[in-house]
């Protein structure tokens, strides 16, 4: 038996609309099918009980074609296909003993299961067989060769649009599971990152702080002055620790924004994300330029967690001594009510102090800038930042001063 579509995984809540319309759109195609057969019974004023049976056997083929085409729906019924199949066929082939030419056109939906089920070595030749014994079958009820010749084409054509459609559908669930695993492999990848840049910067130091702790401990009592020399260069591996603990926490290694923007744009396209980049902002402070990829970063993080992207914008230009940083991305307005409460709390937790939205206007505010960040249009969210790079420049100088003023006291 071959595979068919099955439920996104990675979508619990229902979040990705597209597998579920494709989904609904071919069984509502099936069911249009359905309709049809059932004014071709109504056209000849039916006792009740015709009418009922047939309306019986129609909804029971529907069901048995819903399983076929998407076997999750009842997954006890799709590993038994083999009975489902034969049943199938039964309701295929003998009503047309009462019905006649009125039930001609249902062998479409075998024919289709018929793909569906089988290997393409049987499958295809199944098929085949499945048009051939519809046309014996029109001859043998008395239709005209005319006649016949449009039940042919006919059952061919609605076999394949329904086999088409159910491998769409399942083409576009199997499509939105590949880009839900690869923005969760994104994120995946960032967190190794940092647990492997935390543990090559603080592994060596911890341990050095360790055992110079030990030293010291045993020196105090008889060395007080080697000891005190073995503190202060404890002082100083533990403020090297903590600053390469908030190097890590803010990605602040020196970093390209041209990197990360050209890096960005290449993962939004396995994603099958739309993503246009404008970088024109000439030579920059390396300081200026690792936070702007900073931002770009974490925007990037956020967008993946909290939207349904499908077009991203990046841009980076200078005007005159500022350089204008923007980040926008689509798919805000179409996140179900319980998600867009999630961000809601997501964002306010990063206003208070987490390592969101709120760490990033920090960090560009450090440098005598300003970062917005909110909703814009209708499903539209922006991030954007301004940094003037006089203002940086004073900014750096002065947190310069102050630390190697800091330093001495510190010390002491």
């Amino acid at each position: 038996m071959s595979e068919s579509a099955s439920w996104p995984v990675s979508d619990p809540e229902g979040k990705q609309m597209a597998p579920r319309t494709a989904v609904a759109i071919t069984a509502a195609v099936f069911l249009g099918y359905t309709g049809v057969a059932t004014s071709y019974v109504l056209a000849l004023h039916p006792s009740g009980l015709l009418l009922g049976g047939t309306v019986l056997l129609l909804l029971l083929l529907l069901g048995i074609q819903l399983v076929h085409s998407f076997p999750r729906l009842a997954p006890a019924l799709a590993s038994r296909w083999q009975l489902t199949l034969a049943l199938q066929a039964l309701i295929t082939y003998v009503p047309l003993l009462f019905l006649g030419p009125l039930w001609i056109g249902m062998p479409s939906f075998l024919a289709a299961s018929l793909l569906l089920l089988l290997r393409p070595a049987f499958a295809w030749p199944g098929f085949v067989a499945v048009v051939v014994v519809s046309n014996v079958l029109m001859l043998w009820i008395g239709d005209g060769l005319g006649e016949t010749f449009y039940i042919s084409v006919a059952t061919t054509t609605n076999g394949l649009v329904i086999y088409g459609l159910s491998r769409l559908t399942d083409l576009v669930i199997e499509v939105h599971r590949s880009r839900a695993e690869l923005a969760t492999l994104a994120v995946a990848q960032e967190r190794l990152r940092f647990a492997r840049d935390l543990h090559d910067l603080l592994g060596y130091s911890l341990s050095a702080i360790t055992l110079k702790c030990e030293l010291a401990y045993r020196l105090v009592p008889s060395q007080s002055e080697l000891a005190q020399q073995e503190l202060t260069e404890i002082l100083q591996t533990a403020r090297q620790a903590l600053s390469d603990v908030r190097a890590v926490a803010r990605g602040y290694r020196e970093m390209s924004l041209g990197a990360e923007a050209e890096s960005a744009k290449a993962m939004l396209a396995t994603l099958g994300v739309r993503c246009t980049v404008r970088l024109d902002f000439g030579l920059l402070p390396q300081q200026v330029e690792t936070v702007l990829a900073t931002v770009l970063r974490e925007g990037l993080t956020n967008m993946l967690r909290h939207s349904k992207v499908e077009e991203c914008e990046i841009s980076a230009v200078r005007d005159g001594r500022t350089v204008r940083f923007r980040l926008a991305n689509d798919g805000v307005g179409r996140a179900v009510p319980a998600q867009a409460d999630r961000e809601h709390a997501d964002r306010v937790r990063d206003t208070a102090g987490g390592s969101g939205i709120g760490n990033l206007t920090t960090r560009v505010r450090e440098l005598g800038g300003a970062l917005t960040a909110g909703p814009h249009g209708q499903d539209w969210f922006v991030v954007s930042a301004a940094i003037d790079l006089d203002a940086a420049a004073l900014a750096l100088s002065g947190s310069g001063s102050r630390r190697g003023a800091a330093a001495p006291a510190a010390a002491c």
